[in-house]
């Protein structure tokens, strides 16, 4: 998967590109299954992080596409794919609670500051 750092995200994707807007803390990108969907990765502490070391770069945690009908689920690591394997409804629902509980909590925690 190539990357490409932008301003705003094109109209068009290009199959196997990893857009990234840094000034919109967000990446996007077509699933990597060839399903045609635009996967939107928010970039900030309670959603996805992204590192570039100057060549590649990885996205974390792992994109699951649960509400696709594909539901794929892989990692970007120094612009490579590696799949990874699928989960079922529980364990998607219960990783829902818990990204539902990290914004609540993070969110809280920024109150305070």
């Amino acid at each position: 998967m190539q990357h490409k750092f932008v301003e705003f995200i094109p109209d068009v994707l290009e199959p196997g590109t990893l857009y990234i807007s840094v000034i919109y803390c967000t990446a996007i990108h077509l699933c990597v299954c060839g399903c045609g969907n635009e996967v939107v990765t928010p970039l900030s502490p309670t959603d996805w992080e992204i590192n570039f070391n100057g060549r590649t770069v990885s996205l974390s945690p792992s994109i699951g596409n649960w509400s696709f009908p594909c539901q794929s689920h892989y990692f970007i690591k120094h612009n490579k794919i590696k799949y990874a394997r699928k989960w079922d409804s529980d364990e998607i629902s219960d990783n829902r609670e818990i990204d539902k509980k990290h914004k609540k909590d993070s969110s809280k925690k920024e109150n305070y500051e």
